[in-house]
């Protein structure tokens, strides 16, 4: 099945079956690799990418359902100033530790921040609730988010 999308903003086609989860489209298709593998069912959120606009599970989304939509990947998250912002805060607050979850988890902040300018920590806690981090970083994710958010309504953050 050919299925044409748009991918971190280039339009592109994939020839695949449809029910392939994206998951494995854009790492062994299309080479992608930022997108992880973690528990291959939708549990972890390692593999969290935006279609449309929205977070989903990469590795229980099956492809066909990107046909004429937008995908957006950790490779394309500073594309714009929401992406941008959540990358600068992970990097100034050192959130990585082993960095397995980081990429799904800063497209779940990202996909937060774009609903919401002012999360506060409930907000923040459900939103990345189904991000897990073996390293425990919560703490550091969710005072990047809180970063991320105020730099986006212009203020400091720090």
């Amino acid at each position: 099945m050919r299925i044409e999308f748009t991918l971190n903003g280039e339009a592109r086609a994939v020839e695949v079956a449809g029910t392939t989860p994206l998951l494995w489209v854009l790492r062994e298709s299309l080479e992608l690799s930022g997108t992880k593998f973690g528990c291959g069912r939708a549990l972890c959120g390692a593999c969290t990418v935006h279609v449309d606009g929205t977070a989903v599970r990469a590795c229980s989304y099956p492809v066909r359902y990107v046909a004429g939509k937008q995908v957006r990947t950790i490779e394309g998250l500073e594309r714009d100033a929401v992406g941008r912002a959540v990358v600068g805060a992970w990097i100034d607050l050192d959130v990585v530790q082993c960095g397995w979850c980081q990429p799904g988890q800063c497209m779940a902040a990202a996909a937060l921040l774009s609903a919401d300018a002012s999360p506060d920590d409930a907000t923040i806690d459900g939103a990345m609730s189904g991000n897990l981090c073996r390293c425990g970083t919560y703490p550091r994710i969710r005072a990047a988010i809180h970063r991320a958010a105020a730099t986006l309504r212009g203020e400091d953050g720090r």
